[in-house]
């Protein structure tokens, strides 16, 4: 979003404001229009910036790789028919297929070796973090590509990823994994057509902590082969290693993207037992990763203003809470003075809209981690009409946001049932790893603006 004629822009997660001197304008409209960025070091700079705040998605010209740069890493246990069907999708390209321990090894190796494929055989079952390590020191390629067995690339998927890498930073760039098409159109698969845990959406982004992509899943995922990372994949971590991943590269400076235009369709679990029980093993991850990243997981975050107008909302003084609104509004619009014409109507679409629009789906976030407490508090008279309305009302918020799929109450009882099951995981790994991290909400004191001043140094002070 921009205001003044391009010289005030908005995005990012989280959201950030930005006022550009009168020549970033002129080149941040180029490159808007497809230009590409030149060799002058102040402009790189100014770009970097740019993409680093969200409020720029960078397009790749004609790439640099091509696929014969990449060897795609297979981790597979078991799925001999699943992974027969991978090795024919990917066609030529360069493939390393690593057993984890599988009940009959010889015969993923029979149909690896019939593929052209290269076979690896762990002695025993490691986990996928050590099966993917083992690819990833097998392969010679620059570029190596994850797929798990129960994936399939559409064609061309590599296409919209490589030329990414043509920017030394950025060490791995992630596609859009949607769940491939059910052989039958029961409830199950066609609420998680819509409610993957593995789908990031439909938008681009800058994969990072605490933002709109706080992660992507490693069921297909392209890295820098010499990324320093060490492990590259956590062989500790059975759940979680890749969000642990991505979080690490960026600790350490690296860029993660995703691409949503390249897709890979991914089989989900056949029967609700099975769907059921991976939502609450993807739960217990939380724990463990909290101690390795302790600032970057809550199941909410948002600002101490938002915050302070929900509390009371919540607590029936809607007077208290418009007008906690009504300030937030006219501190930010004072700040906001001096960088734009018209500070308190884009201090309304900032403060009050977003205070509004984004209670139910951040609020979300907080249902899942604390439901295993909201079913307890079903059974209390006093607790029981806000424990349901609790676990209700998000569900329902979000069947209204993609209707048809599913009728709406089979989706909000499955929708139930899924935040039921992972924040159950959630709580048993909080209480493995002894940290309650993962259920407390982040509140942010102050959000970042950055002004004319700021983004100048970008470009060597000229206005």
């Amino acid at each position: 979003m921009s205001w003044q004629e391009g010289r005030v822009r908005m995005g990012g997660s989280p959201l950030r404001l930005l006022r550009l001197p009168a020549r970033a304008v002129a080149l941040v409209s180029g490159w808007d229009d497809g230009g590409r960025i030149g060799d002058n070091p102040a402009e790189q700079r100014l770009a970097r910036r740019l993409v680093a705040s969200g409020a720029f998605h960078p397009r790749p010209g004609p790439a640099t790789f091509s696929p014969a740069d990449v060897t795609v890493v297979i981790p597979v246990q078991n799925r001999p028919a699943a992974l027969e069907h991978l090795l024919r999708t990917l066609g030529g390209l360069a493939r390393i297929v690593v057993d984890d321990g599988s009940i009959d090894a010889e015969l993923n190796r029979k149909i690896a070796t019939q593929a052209g494929a290269r076979f690896i055989a762990l002695p025993v079952n490691a986990g996928p973090s050590a099966a993917r390590n083992a690819g990833l020191v097998a392969a010679m390629t620059p570029l190596v590509a994850f797929v798990d067995s129960d994936c399939t690339p559409s064609e061309d998927w590599l296409v919209p990823l490589l030329g990414h890498f043509d920017d030394p930073l950025v060490a791995a760039v992630a596609p859009r994994v949607t769940s491939a098409p059910a052989t039958s159109a029961n409830a199950l698969s066609r609420y998680e057509a819509v409610r993957s845990s593995l789908d990031r959406g439909p938008r681009e982004g800058t994969v990072r902590p605490q933002s709109r992509i706080p992660y992507v899943p490693s069921a297909a995922l392209v890295v820098r082969r010499d990324v320093a990372a060490d492990p590259f994949f956590d062989p500790t971590l059975r759940g979680g290693e890749d969000v642990d991943l991505v979080w690490r590269l960026v600790e350490a400076g690296w860029v993660v993207r995703y691409v949503p235009t390249s897709t890979v369709a991914h089989q989900g679990p056949a029967t609700a037992g099975s769907f059921f029980r991976r939502r609450s093993f993807y739960g217990t991850s939380a724990g463990p990763l909290a101690r390795r990243h302790p600032a970057s997981l809550a199941p909410l975050q948002t600002s101490v203003w938002t915050a302070a107008v929900w509390g009371l909302a919540a607590a029936r003084r809607p007077i208290l809470a418009s007008l906690t609104l009504g300030v937030s509004v006219l501190l930010l619009a004072h700040r906001l003075r001096g960088l734009i014409d018209q500070p308190i109507r884009v201090a309304l679409t900032i403060a009050g809209g977003g205070a509004v629009k984004s209670a139910l789906p951040a609020l979300s976030g907080l249902t899942r981690a604390w439901s295993p407490a909201l079913v307890v508090g079903l059974f209390f008279r006093r607790t029981r009409r806000v424990a349901a309305l609790a676990l209700l009302a998000p569900s329902i918020y979000d069947e209204m946001s993609n209707p048809g799929h599913l009728d709406p109450v089979r989706y909000t009882a499955l929708h139930v049932a899924d935040d039921i099951a992972y924040g159950a995981g959630v709580w048993r790994g909080c209480a493995a790893a002894s940290t309650v991290r993962p259920l407390l909400p982040q509140i942010v004191v102050r959000s970042r603006i950055w002004g004319q001043a700021t983004l100048q140094s970008e470009l060597g002070g000229t206005a």
